[in-house]
């Protein structure tokens, strides 16, 4: 049985003190010659960020997270670092979390709380989960690899073999970005294991016939999804072909991480003021800092390289690979790949609900905690009429 290590996490002040060097003599181009985002992220908004960033409390970003209990255990020759909270409540089930790119584990944190400790947070007893974050391969504080292979599929079963380790014989998994891929792939996997899967990105395509049958909401959401695909997915095709090229700048750069990551962070999200605005600068610093002290700006991008000569693609393929483990989906408006539920019920085909908030975008745990807390649990409640064993 591998071994649990606690493992709190701590950066050396000399990096801090380096980090804030680099920040100050920071060479940032011309301001776009547009008025808009169409040229990539705005000087006064990457100025921003490097000025939140600079006045950035690292080590409180620390305190929090190391009094959630983050923990270490070797799977499949990789150290995977996880939060692993238990809860008080006696007839709590694990659940898994998987975080994408370019968020990280710090998308769960506000969710932490409300999962493990409902009657704490306005919920019910009932409603509690043993909860388990992981960080992904290349991501945060889990191991960089050192070898190709480290796509979802792969990961889906290290997450299966760590909540074994855990002591989770039976378990819910949910993950949007990335994180559906693996949290789709657990349950096809492993059926019998996986309690019920809930998702904010279910990992289908329309068919040819369904582009031809589509009522004007659906058209929307093609066009949505084809323009994702072909033009602000941009980032999917550089890190896919070539990411250790653009890995050097991400890891030597501060202002080149911040760039690369703050872009996406601001438009794959919900930002009407009346859906909140997004995502916070202050949590936009919190993400890009991990990245840069654990020096994954290159082996997280790398995970695009593997993933996509993994991942099944087409309509066909996603179909050809199915789930039939109780799923519950939950689509915010903003997300960037939009899909519609008959799409998703050929290839889940046990799909139990559909909801679709009126805000929210890719990053729904940074952006609606609430929302997506309450989903979780009302996704699970009929899930836990089956005996866990």
């Amino acid at each position: 049985m591998p071994e649990i290590e606690p493992f709190p996490i701590h950066i050396p002040d000399s990096e801090l003190t380096a980090l804030r060097a680099r920040l100050a003599v920071t060479r940032l181009p011309d301001r776009e010659t547009v008025a808009d985002t169409g040229q990539g992220v705005q000087l006064e908004r990457l100025t921003a960020v490097l000025k939140a960033w600079e006045q950035h409390d690292w080590r409180a970003l620390e305190r929090r997270w190391n009094a959630l209990g983050h923990f270490r255990t070797q799977v499949d020759g990789l150290n995977i670092a996880y939060w692993h909270v238990r809860s008080a409540e006696p007839n709590a089930v694990p659940l898994v979390l998987t975080h994408g790119w370019p968020g990280s584990v710090l998308e769960f944190e506000k969710l932490i709380g409300p999962l493990t400790d409902p009657v704490a947070h306005g919920g019910s007893a009932d409603d509690a989960f043993h909860v388990v974050v992981p960080s992904l391969p290349g991501f945060g504080f889990t191991e960089r690899p050192a070898e190709p292979g480290w796509h979802p599929g792969r990961t889906a079963a290290a997450w299966a073999e760590l909540m074994a380790v855990l002591g989770y014989l039976r378990f819910g998994a949910h993950g949007g970005d990335w994180g559906a891929f693996v949290s789709t792939e657990l349950a096809r996997r492993e059926p019998d294991r996986v309690l019920a899967l809930h998702l904010t990105m279910p990992i289908v395509s329309p068919l040819p016939e369904d582009r031809a049958s589509a009522d004007e909401a659906e058209a929307a959401r093609i066009r949505q999804r084809d323009h994702f695909l072909y033009s602000a997915g941009t980032h999917a095709l550089v890190q896919g072909a070539r990411p250790q090229t653009l890995g050097y700048s991400l890891v030597d750069s501060p202002s080149g991480l911040a760039a690369w990551l703050g872009e996406r962070l601001d438009a794959f999200a919900d930002t009407r003021p009346e859906a909140g605005g997004g995502i916070s600068l202050a949590q936009q610093v919190d993400n890009i800092a991990l990245y840069w002290f654990t020096q994954t700006g290159a082996s997280s991008v790398r995970w695009y390289w593997d993933a996509q000569r993994w991942t099944p693609n087409t309509a066909e393929a996603q179909n050809q690979q199915p789930v039939d483990v109780p799923t519950y989906c939950t689509v915010f408006p903003y997300e960037p790949f939009p899909v519609v539920r008959r799409w998703a019920e050929r290839r889940y085909r046990n799909l139990v609900s559909w909801h679709e908030p009126p805000f929210g975008g890719h990053f729904s745990g940074w952006e609606q905690p609430d929302v997506l807390v309450a989903e979780i649990r009302d996704a699970f409640r009929t899930a836990r009429k089956t005996s866990l064993s």
